[in-house]
């Protein structure tokens, strides 16, 4: 499970078996567990748990860092 970073508690990854689908980024804190997509566009998948703050920081970040996202999970992925 390659973890890209965390902010605020809230843990940013994806994992490693994963590569047969779109890239996408997993987000947790505590109990609380969501996926976004990054391809074909950023969308949010589902958010679970998260308060309005945390879901707003969360976009906030994939948007900021949605780039080095993708290149982590190509380098990962060999593509």
């Amino acid at each position: 499970m390659p973890k890209l970073f965390e902010i605020r508690g809230i843990r940013y990854f994806f994992w490693s078996n994963e590569n047969n689908e779109p890239i996408h980024v997993h987000v947790t804190k505590g109990e609380a567990n969501g996926e976004i997509w990054l391809e074909p566009s950023i969308k949010v998948a589902y958010l679970i748990g998260f308060n309005n703050s945390e879901e707003k920081d969360i976009l906030d970040t994939i948007q900021q860092h949605s780039e080095n996202f993708k290149n982590k999970w190509n380098e990962h992925f060999r593509k």
